[in-house]
């Protein structure tokens, strides 16, 4: 292991994984306010930590390329991102990105959104980074549009000090010193709903259900609120149409622990599967798929 370490703080606070290493090595700075210069030979020394607000520094950069570790402070990473956002949407930047609002940016929400369920579905470790940055960019993107409101603007940083709050708040069991109604996950759930709805104020159990989710996952998600407030499941919507019954099955499922939205879409990766298996035993075999075609190799 390599006993030379570029420490990129931000703000002068360093990752935990580095204090050690600033009491037992050499320290130097590219801040003079952090710590002493660095010398001119920094690169050929070890047992040497550099900390660093900038990784563009050229003593950061000639001790990375002398095979240092870096070890980074925590939120340095969506710190910089934020800012290539901010330079993306200011005067100079790109200008699909100056031209974008939330409308039009709705699209690349929903579609980001659905990537990242399937790297999760299929257990890609490399998609699952992938899509989750490509998740943080649109939350960035919208908190950078809504920083330019005229009459309410919120930046990213309110963004994230409204979500500490409702962290914070939510967890009555961590963060204030205990709560006697939470025992284990279960009981978590349920206190998590109770302070929502009193934090929120909601007049009804239904009340900030997303309409707009897909339809499964919305009944699945009616389902559970109102079985929280003890509604009979003789009440649930039943009926012979089309919509009744799906819902039915949304709800039966959601009430023995299932979740719809996941079973059905779990149905449709292994159908997409077998239709794609028997298209290239097909193909291989030099024989149109007409519908004895289809049978002759789809795999059962």
């Amino acid at each position: 292991m390599s006993r030379k370490v570029v420490v990129l703080a931000a703000g002068g606070v360093v990752p935990s994984a580095a204090v050690p290493l600033l009491r037992s090595a050499a320290v130097y700075s590219t801040d003079p306010a952090l710590g002493d210069p660095p010398p001119a030979d920094l690169a050929e020394r070890d047992d040497v930590v550099l900390l660093a607000e900038d990784l563009d520094a050229p003593e950061a950069k000639a001790l990375l390329a002398a095979g240092a570790r870096l070890l980074r402070a925590p939120g340095t990473g969506l710190t910089a991102a934020a800012a290539v956002m901010d330079t993306l949407r200011s005067p100079g930047g790109c200008p699909w990105d100056a031209e974008q609002t939330h409308q039009s940016l709705r699209q690349y929400l929903v579609e980001e959104t659905y990537e990242l369920l399937d790297a999760i579905d299929t257990d890609d470790r490399v998609a699952l980074r992938e899509e989750l940055g490509d998740v943080l960019l649109q939350v960035l993107f919208h908190a950078r549009v809504a920083e330019e409101h005229p009459d309410d603007p919120f930046t990213v940083d309110d963004v994230a000090a409204d979500l500490v709050t409702k962290l914070v708040g939510r967890h009555p069991h961590v963060f204030a010193g205990g709560d006697p109604a939470v025992r284990d996950a279960g009981t978590q759930e349920r206190r998590w709903e109770e302070l929502k709805q009193t934090e929120k104020q909601r007049e009804s159990s239904v009340d900030g259900v997303a309409s707009g989710q897909p339809a499964l996952a919305l009944a699945a998600k009616l389902v559970q609120r109102t079985a929280r407030a003890g509604l009979p499941a003789d009440l649930l919507p039943a009926g012979e149409s089309t919509g009744e019954r799906l819902f039915a099955l949304a709800a039966a499922a959601k009430l023995a622990g299932e979740d719809p939205e996941d079973a059905a879409r779990a149905v449709a990766r292994r159908f997409t599967a077998d239709v794609r298996a028997a298209e290239v035993a097909a193909k291989a075999a030099g024989v149109a798929l007409d519908a004895e075609g289809w049978r002759r190799f789809w795999r059962s």
